[in-house]
């Protein structure tokens, strides 16, 4: 078994394309922050909460390759799973796919196997524990209990 993917429907806003009528390349950063908020928040370990602990979580690299386009209204869904992880980094993947109409056809359905739809942008986020102080941490001694959830949702058999 491998790691699960988290889905996330997001339906392209108009404030989101570019004068061509596309989503400019810049927002693809931002909806794969999207869906990594929403994989944490999915999972009990929600942002907010992990900076009320005293930890951050920047972005040490970000990759991002286009396939496809996405224009005004398309109904998007963001696929997110842990690629990596150790006591002191993260590593997320994303992949955002074009889908039909029906993206909300059951909210509850977060949890899939494998990504369906048009694939038009694939990429990765990698990221490094640090205290209030920006000095990277080891999370399984700072924080055992975070480190664990991340352990069993990276899981890669």
């Amino acid at each position: 078994m491998t790691a699960q993917w988290h889905k996330t429907n997001y339906r392209v806003p108009y404030k989101d394309t570019d004068r061509m009528g596309v989503v400019h390349h810049g927002n693809y950063i931002n909806w794969f922050e999207i869906a990594r908020t929403e994989f944490m928040r999915y999972y009990g370990i929600a942002y907010k909460e992990i900076e009320s602990e005293g930890f951050s979580l920047p972005v040490a690299n970000v990759d991002c390759r286009y396939k496809s386009s996405a224009t005004f209204d398309d109904c998007i869904v963001l696929f997110t799973k842990i690629a990596d992880y150790s006591p002191l980094k993260l590593k997320f993947v994303y992949e955002a796919r074009k889908v039909s109409e029906d993206i909300d056809s059951d909210p509850r359905d977060k949890i899939t196997s494998q990504p369906s739809g048009e694939l038009i942008a694939a990429g990765s986020t990698e990221h490094t524990w640090v205290n209030e102080n920006f000095k990277p941490i080891r999370l399984n001694r700072s924080a055992p209990n975070i480190y664990e959830i991340i352990r069993e949702c990276g899981k890669q058999e």
